[in-house]
């Protein structure tokens, strides 16, 4: 029997909405393809990142494992490279420049773990257009070159403590005075107030980009270096204490990454910075009283 007209009408007008929210349907799926790409080249980009980020910090331990061990069978007599066998000298004996290629290592094994809190911000601000991962390349490279600057440093301070035979063959002190010296200092940095900046902002790095944020690759160089500057304010006391475990000691290092990398974080780290500050002065004044002969 036929439909009413009214009826008839009704279907009609549903089906031709069905073929087009069908063909509306296919387009928007279509349109949402190449963002669903760009966020999988993304992703795979950000893995390749993090996957050579945390080769090189593996590569920077294994190298100060080789440089370890090396020094503790004489050297690397079956090498036929000079420049490795005087990178593996003990600590006490080295030159400049070997002491300048130990600390770099140091610096990029112990620095670059404490640095995953700021890159993993940088690249979520990625999410948004605003980072990419060149710019996060450039930005571990403008940290690691500061900190690599910074190794001059303590290579200086090794180098002319070695030659005034204040120090072992193993990079540490053998003054109780310059030991009780350096746990002090290091435990009173703790409760100064440009600790506590640098530790805020190190603690915060979404509020360092918001504040310093610029586009490119430059400035992301630049943010790096900045980063960097403002970690070494954080931890340049503590990784002055390898004098007093040994600046050729695989303990002292791992210690003091693991406390570092936490001091870092803002949940962890409150409860972290001021007891750790209080038991360094506890044990430069203990220090102190057996240098005097009190104990």
């Amino acid at each position: 029997r036929p439909l009413p007209a009214r009826r008839y009408h009704a279907g009609r007008s549903a089906r031709r909405a069905c073929r087009r929210g069908h063909r509306k349907g296919n387009h928007r799926l279509t349109d949402a393809l190449p963002h669903s790409t760009t966020a999988a080249r993304r992703i795979s980009r950000e893995g390749v990142l993090w996957l050579g980020f945390y080769l090189a910090v593996l590569l920077a331990w294994a190298g100060l494992l080789f440089m370890v061990r090396a020094s503790e069978t004489d050297g690397l007599r079956d090498l036929p490279l000079d420049m490795l066998a005087s990178l593996c000298v003990a600590a006490g004996a080295a030159n400049f420049w070997a002491l300048a290629a130990m600390w770099g290592l140091m610096a990029a094994a112990m620095m670059l773990p404490t640095f995953v809190p700021a890159l993993k911000t940088f690249l979520d601000l990625g999410i948004a257009g605003a980072a990419t991962t060149r710019g996060a390349v450039a930005l571990v490279g403008g940290y690691l070159a500061l900190w690599l600057v910074a190794s001059l440093g303590g290579a200086a301070a090794q180098f002319g403590l070695s030659r005034a035979g204040m120090l072992a063959q193993d990079g540490r002190s053998l003054s109780l005075w310059l030991n009780a010296a350096l746990l002090t200092g290091a435990g009173l940095y703790q409760f100064s107030v440009l600790k506590a900046a640098c530790l805020s902002k190190c603690r915060l790095p979404l509020t360092f980009f918001i504040e310093r944020w610029r586009p490119g690759l430059w400035p992301a160089l630049g943010m790096g270096w900045s980063l960097g500057l403002i970690c070494l304010g954080c931890c340049w006391a503590l990784m002055l204490l390898g004098f007093v475990g040994g600046t050729m000691n695989l303990m002292w290092m791992g210690a003091a990454t693991a406390f570092m990398a936490l001091e870092k974080m803002p949940e962890i780290g409150r409860w972290l910075t001021r007891p750790a500050g209080v038991l360094l002065i506890a044990a430069g004044a203990w220090t102190a009283l057996g240098a005097a002969q009190l104990i």
